[in-house]
């Protein structure tokens, strides 16, 4: 049986102050303590006060990005993953949509990532997904499983033993839209059915979580899927009470 997850991407929002308040709520209400692993992923210079404040709590945290490169070098701007594992990082996002899209990381440098994550020990959260465009060309299985095979090739399928699969179509992000649980799931077992190729185990060990406009109105939904694990939350992540009901529901 998988341990469901749901973990909240904060992506560039916060200050000091309201950092330390939607964290005092997520404890508040007790996030983590159940029968679900919970995460959150702040920007990284709120990682060190953040990590501080969950210290002796079950809610665990991880950075929305790190360098391909290992170890220590002149990368400036770049934090590598040691550096986030030697802080107190529990994993870290690769391949978000916002990076492919905005960035330009392709499928060679997020698998790099990936690789890099694993190589500090790190738990890599690799993020797949289709534009609405592809959706509509009939592309969203060949986009999702180029992008998975990038890191399989690279790292082995049986990496993704030390991984989380994020599911998220890009149309879905920040837009209001959600899949259908049955759209998700549809692609959720696209996905488990490619590992399962390389090895049935490692397949049914894996998580792999939806992300795209998760909040409490449909997680129940989605999370009944037999394929979806749970979730990987964006602007629902920062309001404490939603976030909870959230990862309550993941319980079910």
């Amino acid at each position: 049986m998988r341990r469901p997850l749901v973990a909240g991407n904060w992506k560039m929002h916060g200050s000091r102050e309201s950092v330390a308040q939607l964290v005092q709520g997520l404890l508040s209400e007790q996030v983590g303590e159940g029968n679900v692993d919970c995460a959150v992923f702040p920007v990284a210079i709120h990682l060190s006060s953040v990590l501080a404040q969950v210290a002796g709590s079950k809610l665990s945290v991880g950075a929305q990005v790190c360098a391909a490169q290992s170890g220590q070098g002149a990368f400036t701007g770049e934090v590598a993953a040691e550096q986030l594992q030697d802080l107190g990082c529990k994993a870290v996002l690769v391949g978000h949509s916002e990076r492919r899209q905005l960035f330009a990381e392709t499928d060679a440098l997020v698998a790099g990532k990936f690789a890099a994550a694993l190589r500090a020990g790190l738990t890599p959260v690799l993020c797949v997904g289709e534009s609405l465009a592809e959706r509509e060309a009939q592309q969203t299985e060949a986009i999702v499983l180029q992008q998975l095979r990038a890191v399989i090739e690279l790292c082995g399928a049986e990496a993704l033993r030390q991984a989380v699969v994020a599911y998220e179509p890009v149309w879905a992000i920040g837009t209001g839209l959600t899949a259908t649980p049955e759209q998700a799931q549809a692609v959720h077992k696209v996905i488990r059915d490619e590992i399962a190729v390389h090895g049935s185990e490692i397949a049914a060990q894996v998580r792999i979580v939806y992300g795209g406009s998760v909040k409490a109105a449909n997680a129940a939904e989605l999370f009944a899927m037999p394929d979806i694990d749970g979730g990987l939350v964006g602007g629902a992540s920062l309001d404490a009470k939603e976030f909870a009901a959230i990862c309550r529901a993941a319980e079910q």
